[in-house]
């Protein structure tokens, strides 16, 4: 992060601050948590927390709670104000892709079972015994559910605090918000190695498929990057295909003889979760199915179920793979848009904290021409275990491509490049376990 940027967001007039957040006569303190999958941004937003801490006239200190809510159970808490006196640390945190204090999958119970005034009873002692009224939890749909169960245990236990969520997630798969932080550098970082795949694959003359799996379970919002390179060259994917419109098999394979009789290469993109009409995942029968605690099966294996079909088909060259974990956390490719704007939902959120808001996620709102977004507090009853499918009109009408209203979307999001602290060649990263960078170091063998 550049110097003057750390310092446009710790040096804010206190005295507009003041008038529009009076002072109480005693602070609390907070508690931050992330869950969920990891992004390349997420620790932005927990940077614009910490700032917005900094800020606040109501929070004394802010903890952390190491792998989210099952650290807040646990009591595996850090101190982040006295972590990060350093502007320097929580510049390097900023740009550290993942988790910083790591992340869980933990479906809390309903706050009125047996179990649930249990596990409620617990926390809300804790938060207790550490003075806490204000929770930020940054996460996805998931995340929000837990955002909503602790809104709800509140009022029937009639406990006095803020439950905050903030928005993160490269499937930018969340109702309530145009995108989500993470989406943006996900996006550039598809876009970006979409572009180099085209490229190797047109060297050659030899008849070949390549197929790239992207994530994204029931929203494609993230493979539909995959297009970006259309609009910089001649060398864009032939065909893109989205959970939101049920796949077909002969269809498919159509639709790459189709291609094959204008050129030998024919590139694809594909979401790990497109289905067939009757719901079943395409890649089922190379799938472990394992279900985890919220009930989601774990994807694999799509692009190769399709690598199969098509060579029994066509029996030339056929290669497919997945971008796998780099798309989630490739710092290397963060745009300067989505950590400016994950930096400020993280910043807002506790100003939201500060007014007494509770029960809400905080949403991005836009305008365009000129592009901008604003930030907005939506109830969280709105939002969570729902999914946010890419609009019809962002898929062309064959269902194997994107529109170019998705693109006029998609392109204000990876705008940027966020300018880089390296050490030794690589990007420097912030350990909140270590924070020592001595206790990092390896030693040579």
């Amino acid at each position: 992060m550049p110097e003057y940027f750390i310092c446009n967001f710790l040096k804010e007039r206190r005295s507009s601050d003041a008038e529009e957040f009076p002072k109480k006569s005693m602070k609390y303190n907070a508690i931050v948590g992330q869950s969920g999958g990891p992004t390349a941004a997420i620790n932005a937003t927990l940077a614009g927390v910490i700032y917005g801490a900094k800020l606040s006239h109501e929070i004394d200190t802010l903890y952390g709670a190491f792998n989210g809510i099952e650290g807040m159970l646990n009591e595996n808490l850090c101190n982040l104000t006295e972590l990060f006196t350093d502007n320097r640390d929580i510049e390097i945190l900023t740009q550290t892709p993942a988790a910083a204090l790591g992340s869980c999958r933990v479906k809390l119970p309903d706050p009125e079972s047996e179990k649930g005034k249990e596990t409620f009873t617990h926390l809300f002692e804790v938060f207790q015994k550490y003075n806490i009224r204000s929770f930020f939890y940054i996460g996805g749909n998931d995340s929000m559910d837990t955002v909503a169960k602790l809104s709800k245990a509140a009022e029937f236990y009639d406990y006095p605090m803020q439950f905050i969520g903030v928005p993160k997630t490269i499937d930018n798969d969340l109702c309530g918000t145009d995108h989500t932080p993470g989406y943006g550098s996900a996006a550039k970082f598809i876009a970006a190695s979409m572009q180099e795949v085209l490229r190797d694959c047109a060297v050659y003359t030899v008849k070949a498929v390549t197929i790239v799996e992207i994530m994204g379970r029931d929203a494609g919002w993230l493979t539909a990057a995959a297009a970006v390179p259309a609009i910089l060259s001649n060398h864009a994917p032939d065909l893109i295909y989205l959970p939101e419109v049920p796949f077909d098999m002969e269809r498919f394979l159509s639709d790459i003889e189709e291609n094959f009789k204008t050129h030998p290469d024919v590139v694809i993109a594909v979401s790990e979760g497109i289905r067939y009409a009757d719901g079943r995942y395409v890649g089922e029968g190379t799938q472990s199915n394992v279900i985890d605690i919220f009930g989601h099966k774990y994807l694999a294996g799509t692009a190769k179920a399709l690598e199969f079909a098509v060579k029994e088909r066509f029996g030339c060259k056929v290669r497919s793979f997945d971008f796998n974990l780099p798309q989630r956390c490739a710092a290397h490719m963060l745009a300067k848009a989505d950590v400016e704007e994950a930096i400020g939902v993280g910043k807002y959120a506790v100003r939201c904290a500060d007014q007494g808001i509770s029960g809400c996620m905080i949403g991005y709102e836009r305008t365009d021409a000129p592009y901008t977004i604003s930030y907005r507090p939506v109830p969280v009853s709105e939002i969570a275990n729902q999914v946010k499918a890419v609009p019809r009109e962002f898929i062309n009408e064959a269902g194997n491509y994107v529109t170019e209203a998705c693109l006029d979307y998609l392109l204000p999001l990876i705008q940027g490049e966020y300018p880089t602290i390296y050490q030794n060649g690589i990007p420097l990263h912030f350990d909140l376990k270590t924070p020592n960078l001595e206790l990092n170091k390896f030693k040579l063998r």
